[in-house]
């Protein structure tokens, strides 16, 4: 293997290679799947010179040891963590020039649970339906990182609108989800509708890439009996015989028989990636323009 590669030294607790996803495979039963905080992705890759459809990798709560064959530049954005290169601490949130062979370790979460590790060149696995993302509902793309395993890295090109630093925003100690009602609001009597969007939820220790599952008041059906499958979109609300409502993030199935009380506005989803366990939810209404 050519030494544009990077080995893995500890692969943590979940760690995926990720890109911008394979949107319009929903037909196929495909997810879009992609950084669930697609922001601080996108934000890993512009600080070090990488092209904004570039693979990174996403960490989970405890980070990943990582050694280069080469001289690298990496970044790391999404949830603050401690960064060292060989023992020696590295600038979080900005380039950092990581020599061949030393030993780049991403810490644990200080806040949040997702980190981002974008290095010059990007992750170059080979793509499956035009993204290198992993899916783990479908089990397209990489397989989760695993300790030993060698990334293939591509070659830097020129700068692509390389910055310095930037402000990033702190993972939530609130979520707070804009949603629109609908499509099967119906389904439910008006007193859980209007727990809905009244009452706080928390954030279970359950939710993953596929859903982020809440827990607090369960809300009652106005009708027995299930839906017929029917398709679902990224920022779905559905709502399982428990009658507690789970947010489907980016792994999420494409057709389920649990009604959908409502939807939550795509831009607030990257907060979702953040939310620890035990995070205060709220869902907020706000009316079709």
């Amino acid at each position: 293997m050519s030494d544009r590669a990077v080995s893995v030294v500890r692969a943590g607790a979940l760690t995926t290679v990720q890109d911008r996803g394979r949107p319009g495979h929903a037909h196929l039963g495909v997810p879009r799947s992609g950084a669930l905080d697609g922001p601080a992705a996108a934000l890993a890759n512009r600080l070090v010179g990488n092209r904004p459809e570039a693979a990174v990798l996403e960490t989970t709560l405890n980070g990943c040891v990582l050694r280069p064959r080469s001289a690298v530049t990496v970044a790391v954005t999404g949830a603050p963590c401690r960064i060292t290169v060989d023992d020696r601490p590295a600038a979080w949130g900005a380039p950092v020039d990581v020599p061949a062979g030393a030993l780049l370790t991403v810490g644990t979460a200080v806040s949040g649970l997702r980190s981002y590790v974008a290095v010059s060149g990007g992750i170059a696995v080979e793509p499956v339906l035009g993204s290198r993302s992993t899916d783990l509902l479908s089990g397209l793309g990489p397989p989760p990182l695993t300790d030993g395993a060698v990334l293939p890295l591509g070659t830097p090109g020129p700068l692509h609108t390389r910055v310095d630093t930037a402000p990033q925003p702190a993972p939530p100690s609130e979520l707070v989800l804009r949603v629109t009602l609908g499509p099967r609001a119906d389904w439910f009597t008006p007193e859980a509708v209007r727990d809905f969007t009244s009452r706080t939820f928390q954030v279970s220790s359950a939710s993953n890439r596929i859903g982020l599952r809440t827990e607090g008041p369960a809300l009652e059906r106005a009708r027995p009996g299930e839906l017929p499958s029917e398709g679902m979109v990224l920022g779905a609300v559905q709502v399982p015989p428990n009658g507690r409502p789970v947010v489907f993030l980016a792994d999420h199935p494409t057709t389920g028989g649990y009604p959908v009380i409502a939807v939550v506005r795509e831009t607030d989803l990257p907060g979702a990636a953040q939310a620890v366990p035990g995070t205060p939810v709220r869902f907020v209404e706000v009316r079709r323009r």
